[in-house]
């Protein structure tokens, strides 16, 4: 064999177990514990838009009386962002119309976020109606972010959070890692029995 056509091999193997260890890297980080606690957050009384264009209280949007699950993201993040709202897609999918989920986006970037490129990013994930993504001014947005102890400073330092609510006035569940499908699944679980053990009083 040439030295030229050794090289060539060796570069290909080099390839391939650089490929191998980037592919484990990525399984482990997805597969990494998730940290579950629970918590008493309060939204701030802001107003923020949302992807259809309407002006909405937070508030509001979070106590209509349905479960949420609630992430940040922004539209033009290629590693978190992408990865949890795929999660949020797979929950939507898994859970169909058993019982009504209102999840909540929230934008990170909003000098860069319009409701239009909102709307963009949510057909990207096939958004069915009941998943909302949001956005307003730096101020409300960095507001609601520190409510809910998310703030890290800029956008380029968030990290992986989901945030669960089974009712309004029920504590938060804050899921800090990257939360599976099957995560998300197992917490409306809890939801139902905890609807079942009210009825049962």
């Amino acid at each position: 064999m040439s030295v030229q056509g050794f090289k060539m091999i060796s570069w290909v193997a080099g390839w391939m177990l650089c490929a191998v260890f980037a592919h484990a890297d990525h399984q482990m980080a997805m597969t990494a514990i998730v940290q579950r606690s629970e918590a008493n957050y309060t939204a701030p009384d802001v107003k923020l838009v949302r992807d259809d264009g309407k002006t909405v209280s937070l508030p509001a949007e979070l106590n209509d009386g349905r479960p949420v699950l609630l992430n940040f993201i922004y539209t033009s993040c290629t590693t978190i962002c992408p990865m949890s709202s795929q999660v949020f897609e797979q929950f939507q999918e898994r859970l169909g119309t058993r019982q009504p989920v209102h999840l909540v986006s929230i934008s990170i970037d909003p000098e860069q976020d319009t409701p239009a490129r909102l709307r963009a990013y949510a057909q990207q994930f096939h958004a069915a109606p009941g998943w909302n993504h949001y956005t307003g001014t730096a101020a409300a947005t960095s507001a609601v972010q520190r409510a809910f102890n998310a703030y890290r400073g800029d956008k380029m330092s968030h990290t992986a959070l989901t945030l669960a609510r089974a009712a309004p006035g029920k504590p938060w569940i804050r899921m800090e890692g990257f939360a599976s499908v099957e995560d998300l699944l197992a917490e409306r679980l809890l939801w139902s029995d905890e609807v079942a053990a009210a009825h049962a009083r």
